[in-house]
């Protein structure tokens, strides 16, 4: 359970037996009390099995893939990856890949519906680039028309592992991964993904292996 869930979830607690104690009303203690059990359950934070296995990059979150090609910025080509959070998926984001954090920056702006194209260029996004050794991966946490928080608390030269849980978003959003064009894609659209355990892409010539032990930490 993510922190946020036990602060909704009391709070409305709270209200409900304030409510209770002052009216005796079934019909106003149920609001707080079912907004109380969403809470608790929108912020799960459940226990994934990470893949151990060399060059694998998996899902940043939980949702529905909803792009999978190719797309040409000015650095150069790359794979894109698209996930769709709905409000009933788990929000908790994991990180892709092992390596350090080049860059982690918020970059403000609306909050236009996540299933949209155009809220990848406009919409309010923490930006994650990931320095893998030999290549990097980049991904977006992208705020949607109910998504008013991101939360991550990454900044340059931190070190995560693949799997690792790296922040979160609050309520409907989107994550999108941008990988080597060099990668070979596992998934495709319309697929569901789950955070730290769906494998999106694998990286050829990359022979490294992630540590069981390690694995077990950041489940």
């Amino acid at each position: 359970m993510v922190r946020d869930g036990y602060f909704y979830g009391l709070g409305l607690g709270v209200v409900a037996v304030i409510l209770w104690t002052l009216t005796h009303s079934y019909a106003l203690v149920s609001l707080p009390v079912v907004l109380a059990m969403f809470f608790l359950w929108f912020f799960r934070d459940p226990k994934r099995v990470i893949p151990t296995e060399p060059g694998l990059v998996v899902s940043p979150g939980d949702g529905l893939v909803t792009e999978a090609e190719w797309v040409e910025l000015v650095s150069g080509n790359y794979l894109r990856v698209s996930i769709f959070l709905s409000v009933f998926d788990v929000h908790v984001n994991r990180s892709p890949v092992s390596g350090v954090v080049k860059l982690a920056e918020l970059r403000p702006g609306q909050f236009l519906n996540a299933m949209k194209a155009e809220s990848v260029l406009h919409n309010e996004q923490t930006l994650v680039v990931i320095d893998a050794g030999g290549y990097e991966v980049s991904f977006k946490q992208i705020a949607g028309l109910l998504a008013r928080r991101i939360v991550c608390p990454l900044k340059a030269g931190d070190r995560v592992e693949r799997g690792q849980r790296v922040g979160l978003i609050k309520f409907g959003s989107r994550v999108d991964v941008l990988l080597p064009a060099a990668a070979e894609l596992k998934v495709k659209r319309g697929m569901r993904v789950r955070g730290g355990s769906s494998v999106l892409a694998v990286i050829p010539g990359d022979t490294r292996t992630m540590d069981a032990a390690t694995a077990a930490l950041v489940a």
